[in-house]
């Protein structure tokens, strides 16, 4: 994928169709909306990680990534169409960014089924975790 629903991806990347849907229909439903009036609205996500045959957190023994089955991609940075970023590290606590940013991860829960960011471990500080695993609980999102 270049790009989702008009929205374009700093990086090629590779993911199965599920993930593919589920990212287009939070950038549809949240993603283009909360950021809609902030520097003439959302222009392009900043990819960190998307396919890459590893394990969870690269932790030697650790179980498969959902990034290791093509369900998951992982976004740093929100590009705005007047050029400005907004980075998942510096804008999460940020005044003028912190409530889109809260915005952003929670509307995330749903079409995703594991929805991580800064607040969930030391590995997420700098980025949203999205992949499309499937909980008997519903969406694990912290």
């Amino acid at each position: 994928m270049r790009s989702v629903a008009g929205v374009t991806l700093s990086e090629t990347a590779v993911m199965d169709c599920r993930t593919a849907k589920s990212l287009k229909d939070w950038l549809v439903s949240t993603a283009k909306p909360a950021l809609a009036n902030s520097g003439g609205g959302l222009a392009a996500l900043g990819v960190a990680a998307h396919y890459s045959c590893r394990t969870r957190n690269n932790q030697p023994g650790a179980k498969i990534s959902e990034h290791g089955k093509g369900r998951a991609i992982d976004i740093s940075a929100f590009h705005l169409a007047d050029g400005r970023t907004i980075s998942v590290l510096n804008g999460w606590d940020a005044g003028g960014t912190r409530n889109a940013m809260r915005l952003l991860h929670r509307g995330a829960c749903g079409p995703f089924g594991t929805v991580l960011g800064p607040d969930a471990d030391r590995y997420h500080l700098d980025h949203f975790h999205f992949d499309t695993a499937r909980h008997s609980n519903g969406s694990y999102c912290r």
